[in-house]
């Protein structure tokens, strides 16, 4: 179990970077151009992985329809998210992009009731609502960083996170390898991007640091830190006990900014931080039947 836990916490520390992480390399390269190439980097990591373990082997068996399917699941998940994301993160701070980010998990709930016929109780309502003002908060609290439309940037964030959401139920609908699927679905999220760079962006050559950034994002970000966090959870007796250390992200996030980016810490974002946060507890929190 202490071995779970620091799978966990390795991960935890690694998803705290992101935010930071890809608001420098922004300020450099354009977005759909760092979405490529370290989703080529995550792509050829889980290749090198499904090789090694015999994985691949498995996609012989696999149909058309289900190639389709994570391809599917690749450009919502991962393509849509990531490119609305990064667009939220180059035009707000960090630490605000990375605190609507967090709505994703709400997002799950809301796409459970309506997809897995999952039971919509007073509790998650009550969780959804506290969220839901969260966002009102950071959004009237209009002092933090921002380098563009912000209303586009808060919007951008949102959305992504319906995205995440929504892809995580449609991913645990289907019952696929997730080695293969997390393979093939980088793959479709740095062809996407590709082309969409390729007709809307101009790239600039990519230099010393800007590498060691994207290979970051690709190699650690989203590789290293899913499998990981696969194991921990696989290995761990309590599954939310372990989930539960994914709250800590957006805090240690925006740490991180303040001590790099100095980004200031606003009263708005911690409020809303904690009205977020406290929502996905409140709606993840089993009570004890009474006897």
């Amino acid at each position: 179990m202490k071995k779970n836990y620091l799978y966990a916490g390795i991960t935890v520390l690694i998803w705290a970077t992101p935010a930071t992480v890809v608001k420098l390399v922004l300020a450099d390269i354009s977005n759909f151009q760092a979405l490529s190439v370290s989703s080529a980097f995550a792509f050829v990591f889980l290749l090198l992985l499904n090789i090694i373990n015999g994985s691949l082997k498995e996609m012989k068996h696999y149909r058309v329809r289900d190639y389709l399917l994570m391809a599917g699941l690749g450009f919502l998940g991962l393509f849509l998210y990531s490119a609305l994301y990064y667009y939220g993160i180059g035009v707000l701070g960090s630490q605000e992009a990375c605190i609507l980010n967090y709505l994703w998990p709400m997002m799950i709930v809301v796409f459970a009731c309506i997809i897995l016929k999952e039971k919509l109780t007073a509790r998650k309502i009550i969780a959804m609502l506290l969220s839901f003002v969260g966002i009102v908060v950071l959004t009237l609290g209009g002092s933090g960083v921002s380098t563009g439309n912000r209303l586009f940037g808060i919007a951008a964030c949102v959305t992504a996170a319906v995205c995440y959401g929504l892809f995580s139920v449609l991913n645990k609908k289907h019952s696929l390898n997730q080695n293969i699927t997390m393979m093939w679905i980088w793959l479709t999220t740095a062809v996407c991007s590709l082309i969409a760079g390729l007709l809307l962006e101009t790239w600039q050559p990519v230099e010393g640091l800007q590498w060691a950034g994207l290979l970051w994002l690709g190699g650690v970000v989203n590789a290293v830190a899913y499998l990981l966090w696969a194991i921990a959870l696989k290995g761990a007796s309590d599954s939310a006990k372990i989930a539960n250390l994914a709250y800590l992200v957006p805090f240690l996030s925006i740490i991180l900014s303040a001590a790099v980016l100095h980004e200031a810490i606003t009263v708005n974002a911690v409020i809303a931080l904690v009205l977020i946060v406290s929502g996905i507890l409140l709606q993840s929190i089993r009570l004890k039947k009474q006897p």
